[in-house]
């Protein structure tokens, strides 16, 4: 009977041990990046991420906007306010896109591994 107890007592203070302890950012989180469309602009202008990042456009304008790389690897639908679009990096290199409906609004992507 006491070793029944000893045992109860440990399990519920390893339960409440976990149930406190502090969680460690999860890998979506630290492979997200983020870049906000307002003012007709993209910002960051230019966003270096590293390998296995996906960024994430969202639209703050009151202007529709799309999100187009120039060779066509990637491309938006056109984004209203509050829509976002996500796309994932694997490859290093730097992606240079527009909005194609104005095509005057630039940015960039980098996506350099830290050893590099």
């Amino acid at each position: 009977m006491i070793s029944k107890a000893i045992s109860l007592a440990g399990a519920l203070g390893l339960a409440a041990l976990v149930a406190v302890a502090p969680r460690a950012p999860s890998a979506d989180a630290a492979n997200s990046a983020a870049v906000q469309i307002d003012n007709f602009h993209y910002t960051p202008a230019t966003l270096v991420v590293a390998p296995g990042t996906t960024v994430t456009w969202k639209n703050d304008d009151d202007s529709p906007h799309s999100v187009r790389e120039k060779d066509g690897k990637f491309k938006s639908a056109a984004l209203d306010t509050d829509d976002t679009f996500s796309q994932a990096f694997s490859a290093p290199g730097e992606y240079d896109y527009f909005c194609s409906i104005h095509p005057y609004m630039t940015g960039k992507i980098v996506v350099k591994s830290a050893n590099r």
